[in-house]
């Protein structure tokens, strides 16, 4: 019998085989609104996961959240030029309210610092109104020609940090430690490893002084820019009036800073752990870690038996910290069940029928290994506590090793471009720092400068385009 919404092998079509995983496993579907996702409840309890964890951080370094205005005036956008000229492509507009034409346009927010830094204008007047350390969670529209799932859609959810500060020193801290706060969130929640690095001029935030971020490496040998943080300078401070009276009593204007994640998160989860049959979730972001799959049996006191057993181990298991159902389902085979589990991407599987109601044990089925082995039922809980523990750090520790597997360094021109073609993957490159030499590379390979590693030392050498001076290497890849 032919399965059921069958995904397409990643060999075969790798961009085919993500829209399948996503539609198999009920995460998302395209909205009736072009270009628009509906985020379904399963790829939103990953979000909620994600969010919570990320959020209990963003507090525990002491920012604060709050919300701004979706709208914002065209005349906010005009005050900072190379912001506007960065966004003003993706913006969409409102003309029309209450039936009459707008004295003035407003935008759908396609990022807040305009809206966020006008509000700071009004609220900081002296160095003891600083810093402002504001987080918001909210939805983004821009209007994205070329829009694929979670990766890159005309609205998308995600949080956007704003702050004030009174020195560059302290603003400079500010989005180094937010950079590391995304690469912690990414590699022990996610379950993704991630390259810590810079971002060259023309790769820069519209209007950022200097744009830091985090990269991985998804299966196919293709980049993912998995967060971004920007220091402003005192660039937006100044084309909104963010001023304070010093301590030695002069007026100046504050330093800033912004960085966000967003739900292109998901979709880095997606292309960095899933396999031909779905997706498949680290831990820490299953909404379900584990399911109890009863095989009933044919009597009543069978029935009976597995029905009391899968209650006891559910609770146990929910007891235990594990985030646990049971799947009760009469109407479905236990195949059925077995095959749209593996599909969501639950951790662990949990089978258990009247021959194991009787001995006492269970079978436990890894999503991410797949391989099956008996367990007490007895102490379940702890045992798959402390299982779901060793499934993130594998998963953690094979994406890693697939990373360092699909990394290397080149310094010659053509074989780079026969070894992209071939495999993909991060090739890091002595640059000479020309723009000329970066715009070659990404117009004859579509690669593009990833970033420029942090903390990495220098590796003096030619440039692999034009043959000059290089004192370090950059990370190309191609990227989505």
């Amino acid at each position: 019998m032919a399965q059921e919404n069958p995904i397409t092998p990643r060999e075969k079509d790798f961009s085919a085989w993500y829209g399948d995983v996503i539609a198999a496993g009920a995460l998302a579907d395209h909205a009736p609104v072009k270009g628009c996702m509906v985020i379904r409840p399963n790829g939103y309890g990953i979000w909620e996961l994600l969010q919570r964890e990320l959020d209990d951080r963003i507090k525990a370094t002491g920012h604060e959240n709050a919300y701004f205005p979706l709208l914002i005036p065209k005349s906010f956008f005009d005050r900072e030029a190379e912001h506007v000229a960065g966004f003003a492509p993706e913006c969409a507009a409102v003309t029309h309210g209450g039936g009459k034409e707008l004295e003035e346009p407003l935008y759908i927010r396609p990022t807040s610092e305009a809206m966020i830094c006008t509000m700071y204008g009004k609220w900081v007047s002296s160095w003891r109104d600083l810093p402002v350390m504001i987080n918001q969670w909210a939805n983004i529209v821009r209007w994205e020609m070329r829009t694929r799932l979670f990766l890159r859609t005309a609205e998308f959810l995600w949080q956007e940090g704003h702050t004030a500060h009174e020195t560059e020193a302290e603003a400079r801290a500010e989005v180094l430690a937010m950079l590391e706060v995304y690469a912690d969130l990414a590699e022990k929640v996610l379950a993704v490893p991630v390259i810590r690095g810079v971002k060259t001029a023309s790769e820069r935030f519209a209007g950022a002084r200097e744009t830091f971020c985090i990269e991985a490496m998804m299966q196919n040998g293709w980049a993912l820019q998995a967060g971004t943080s920007h220091d402003l300078g005192q660039t937006f401070a100044k084309a909104y009036g963010i001023q304070f009276q010093g301590r030695d009593g002069a007026l100046q204007h504050a330093w800033s800073t912004s960085w966000g994640v967003s739900t292109r998160l998901i979709g880095a989860v997606i292309m960095v752990h899933g396999d031909d049959a779905g997706i498949v979730l680290p831990p820490k972001l299953a909404a379900v870690q584990a399911v109890i799959l009863p095989i009933p049996g044919k009597t009543d006191e069978e029935k009976a038996l597995v029905r009391e057993g899968a209650a006891a181990m559910l609770a146990d298991l929910r007891a235990a910290g594990v985030r646990a159902r049971v799947d009760d389902r009469e109407h479905l085979r236990p195949g059925a069940k077995h095959y749209e589990w593996e599909r969501r991407g639950v951790p662990v599987r949990i089978e258990f029928g009247p021959r194991d109601a009787k001995a006492g044990t269970c079978v436990l089925v890894r999503r991410d290994a797949k391989g099956k082995s008996p367990a007490p039922v007895a102490g379940l809980g702890a045992a798959v506590a402390a299982l779901l523990g060793t499934i993130q750090s594998d998963m953690l520790a094979r994406a890693r090793a697939f990373m360092a597997a699909k990394t290397s360094a080149a310094d010659d021109y053509a074989a780079f471009r026969a070894d992209l073609e071939a495999r993909g993957g991060f090739f890091r490159m002595r640059w000479c720092g020309d723009a000329a030499c970066e715009a070659k590379v990404k117009e004859e390979t579509k690669a593009t400068i990833r970033c420029l590693p942090l903390g990495e030392p220098d590796d003096a050498g030619p440039c692999v385009v034009c043959g000059k001076p290089a004192e370090r290497r950059a990370v190309f890849a191609r990227a989505y």
